[in-house]
């Protein structure tokens, strides 16, 4: 993928989380970690490195906020995503 298709995605995936974050039955922390990355989509100066690591990270809060438990197709996508962020972060 391509950095301007990734940026992309992560504005998307930001629009979706802001969604989220309105809703009263989601959890208030469940979008610190993303948050405490301070990698926003409009922050192209950011590598795309970062980007993809937060594009996980909200991934998977995102996949989180929609999952009934863990073993939902939602919390695997969300279980799945965690071990993409730790792998990207392990690259950054």
């Amino acid at each position: 993928m391509h950095k301007d298709e990734l940026l992309e995605l992560h504005d998307r995936m930001v629009t979706i989380m802001e969604a989220f974050e309105d809703f009263d039955d989601v959890d208030d922390d469940l979008f610190e970690p993303y948050h405490q990355l301070s990698v926003d989509p409009s922050h192209v100066h950011k590598s795309k490195s970062e980007h993809k690591h937060a594009v996980f990270v909200l991934g998977n809060a995102l996949a989180t906020a929609m999952s009934e438990d863990e073993f939902s197709s939602a919390g695997r996508i969300g279980k799945r995503m965690e071990e993409l962020a730790n792998d990207a972060e392990s690259k950054l």
